[in-house]
């Protein structure tokens, strides 16, 4: 290769006359036969006939970085063929830090750096070169682009841009492991010389981390590193480079590495018994104490859970854990009693929630401790027999009867007296008073039912030892009632008998209320009081549930001779002692029908049981009134149309005559005859209307003799031919559809007006009369028509 370069040089130096070419190629690029400075030609110029041929071109310069030398440092050297060293080209220099870090040589074309270059800060400069002339001021040679590389020096340390690192790793765990990965970075050239090699090291936290000297991953060296021993680490790394030769630059940084907790350690109890005394007072549910066993691990590895061992006082007491605390919370699940049992001795155990398998092989992760109890004894209130006392009283109890009495006792060792009292603040302080030594309760005022049913208040016992322990129990007093009201008849109080009732017909059933409260099966009696008895108009009949009837004695009432009759009734309870009242009830006699219906027994009476007054009686009067006018004078308008229908003018005798205002319906006219009557001339057509005009919905059919054979159609179509043609204000077509029954073979012959050669004077209408009562009308209607022709001509 370096012969092959060296060639193509001097073919180029003898045929060509020499390009844009540095003669100081890179370091590891030099020719032997070159000068060693660096030196740029540039090509003069040639014919326009003659050939350029372009060689082996250089377009790139070093200098060295952080030069520190007294005089510029020299770069290289522009050079043109023109040049004949007689002062008459201009050499220029442009682009990146020319003038400012790169200056020229006008004359010579000698390039020098005027100030210390650094690498990191910009690695190359751009720069273009230009050959004037002197006096033209014209470029002998066309501009070049080269470049100046800043040659690297080892200037950069190493450095650790992600530290100071933290890392972790579990405890316990084997050799080797993987801990962290750190990183340096070095600003120097790393593609020219070992500026830029990093080679890593410990410098401190030996022997328990190593570091690979080229990744820089950190790994644990030795085995079952214990939390509980020693939890934190601090290792400091070195990085340095030049493969870590002597001279290189270093860099450092700290690693701190955490070892993690796992579960290696079960809990153990610091002591073996715990001895708590617990008041015999505690409520259930109370904390009695805590015991706590120790676990030298760390977060859920440390987690315990209590358990008590089944024995002697599993059934009084609970343990529950303290997450915040992981201590065994003791509970109270039922009542302690000193002066039934002074002591208890049970086990409790703890042990590791969650554990780790490859720790199995050390042995169970649980421990046990004795707990021993001491109920003290406490001073307790006095006790009462029952949880609730309830007592009855009669109203109207003298004052100052005993109705009942409460006990309570002090279960203490030496016992002592118990002292009661009224509650002051409930309602019945005022109604009763207890006997302090006794608890005998007694009224201290009369008490009413009827004010007050029930009373409910609280008796406090207390020690004479000891008066703030004190007792309540409530009291509910039920004030029985005692019959004082008599009965009452319930509403109503008046009922009426019809003028033609029976005797022995029930007119009424009453029943009684009583305002005092009846105990269940209490009976009322009914019956007439002794004065009624004297007149028998009715009587009562006792239907043994409370309720009675009011019967009648005798045949027919008359209102003319009494309108009212006024029966005391006498009802008596069965409560002791007996109540009794006389009830005045208002019979009213009325009239009724054959049914029993009250027809009248004045205004307000007849419509009392629907609850109707007189001013509503007259308004319903007068609606019907309304609706009578209104239903008459409908008829009359319907009856004056129906006249008026009839009415029409006698000159429109026209049968199916259509209405158009076009000419011809032809065949397509289909409202005239019902084709099934030529048909089936058999048929009866019992409604036949006429199809032109709207028939009044008042107006019967017609009714026309039936049809025996086809000479009655044929007169009958006959005589609706000669009237239309006689008729000056018929349409000059007929109406008739002929279907398939015009012409030849049709049994009423020809329909057509067209033939006929009959005149209206021809017609003769005489025969109507002979039709029957059904064409009397009709026969009337024509008859007229002809004795007005006849008058006319006359």
């Amino acid at each position: 290769m370096l012969t092959r370069n060296c060639l193509s040089l001097l073919l180029w130096v003898l045929f060509d006359g020499g390009l844009l070419t540095p003669l100081q190629p890179q370091p590891q690029q030099t020719l032997a036969t070159e000068p060693r400075e660096n030196v740029i030609h540039l090509p003069g110029r040639r014919s326009h006939f003659q050939r350029v041929k372009r060689g082996w071109v250089w377009n790139q310069f070093f200098v060295l970085e952080e030069y520190m030398g007294s005089e510029p440092q020299y770069v290289g050297k522009l050079h043109s063929d023109l040049d004949k060293g007689e002062g008459t080209v201009k050499y220029t220099l442009s682009g990146d830090g020319a003038g400012t870090v790169f200056t020229i040589d006008e004359t010579t074309g000698d390039i020098h750096a005027i100030r210390s270059l650094d690498r990191e800060e910009k690695p190359f400069y751009t720069l273009r070169a230009q050959a004037v002339d002197i006096e033209t001021r014209k470029p002998l040679e066309p501009e070049s682009e080269f470049i100046i590389k800043v040659q690297d020096i080892n200037d950069n340390e190493p450095k650790f841009l992600d530290g100071p690192y933290v890392a972790s790793v579990p405890e316990m765990s084997p050799v080797g492991a993987y801990v962290l990965q750190v990183k340096a970075t070095d600003a120097d050239d790393p593609t020219y010389g070992n500026s830029a090699r990093v080679v890593y090291s410990i410098l401190q936290g030996q022997p328990y981390f190593s570091i690979d000297p080229k990744t820089g991953v950190i790994r644990t060296a030795l085995p079952n590193m214990d939390r509980e021993v020693k939890e934190q680490y601090q290792v400091l790394i070195q990085a340095k480079d030049m493969g870590g030769q002597l001279g290189g630059l270093a860099g450092t940084t700290i690693v701190n590495i955490t070892l993690t907790d796992v579960n290696d350690n079960p809990p153990r109890f610091p002591k073996s018994i715990f001895h708590l005394k617990v008041p015999e007072s505690s409520p259930i549910g109370s904390a009695i104490g805590r015991i706590r066993a120790v676990d030298p691990d760390f977060g859920q590895n440390a987690e315990i859970e209590y358990s008590i061992v089944p024995g002697d006082g599993g059934n009084l007491f609970d343990i529950v854990t303290d997450e915040n605390t992981q201590e065994g919370v003791l509970k109270l699940k039922k009542p302690l009693d000193f002066e039934t049992k002074k002591a208890y001795t049970f086990k409790v155990e703890a042990s590791n929630l969650h554990l780790d398998h490859r720790f199995h092989s050390a042995g169970p992760f649980k421990d046990t401790a004795t707990v021993k109890i001491s109920v003290l004894d406490v001073g307790e209130p006095p006790v009462f027999s029952k949880p609730l006392y309830t007592m009855e009283v009669y109203e109207d109890t003298p004052v100052g009867t005993i109705i009942g009495a409460v006990t309570a006792q002090d279960l203490d060792v030496g016992s002592s007296a118990v002292r009661y009292f009224i509650d002051w603040k409930s309602d019945g302080d005022s109604y009763f008073t207890i006997d302090a030594t006794e608890g005998t309760i007694s009224t201290s005022e009369l008490l009413d039912r009827e004010s007050t049913a029930q009373y409910n208040f609280s008796i406090i016992a207390s020690k004479v030892s000891n008066p703030l322990l004190t007792s309540r129990v409530n009291i509910l007093i039920n004030v029985l009632d005692v019959n004082e009201f008599p009965p009452e008849i319930s509403v109503p109080y008046e009922t009426a008998v019809c003028e033609n009732a029976k005797p022995g017909q029930i007119i009424q059933i009453v029943s009684a209320a009583d305002q005092d409260l009846s105990p269940a099966g209490q009976q009322f009696s009914f019956k007439l009081s002794p004065e009624a008895a004297i007149k028998p108009n009715f009587t009562v009949r006792d239907f043994r549930n409370n309720t009675a009837g009011i019967v009648t004695r005798r045949n027919g009432y008359s209102r003319r001779q009494q309108e009212l009759y006024f029966l005391p009734v006498v009802i008596e309870d069965s409560s002791y002692p007996v109540q009794s009242s006389t009830n005045t009830m208002t019979i009213r006699v009325c009239r009724c029908d054959s049914d029993g219906t009250i027809l009248s027994c004045n205004v307000e009476a007849i419509f009392l049981p629907v609850g109707l007054s007189t001013g509503a009686l007259i308004a319903i009067l007068l609606c019907i009134v309304i609706l009578l006018a209104i239903v008459v004078l409908y008829v009359a308008l319907r009856r004056q149309k129906k006249k008026d229908t009839l009415m029409t003018s006698k000159e429109d005798i026209r049968d199916n005559v259509i209405h158009y205002d076009d000419e011809g319906g032809g065949e397509e006219d289909t409202q005239a005859f019902d084709i099934g009557a030529l048909r089936n001339p058999k048929v009866i057509e019992d409604n036949k209307i006429r199809r032109d005009i709207k028939p009044d919905s008042l107006c019967l059919p017609r009714q026309r003799p039936p049809v025996e054979d086809n000479a009655d159609i044929r007169d009958f179509i006959n005589q609706r031919l000669q009237e239309n043609d006689m008729d000056p204000t018929a349409p000059p077509y007929d109406s008739l559809a002929t279907y398939a029954y015009e012409g030849n073979g049709s049994v009423a012959d020809s329909l057509s007006s067209i033939e006929s050669l009959t005149m209206e004077a021809d017609q003769d209408y005489t025969y109507l009369t002979d039709w029957g009562p059904q064409f009397k009308v009709l026969a009337d209607m024509f008859g007229e028509e002809e004795s007005y022709k006849t008058d006319k001509v006359t």
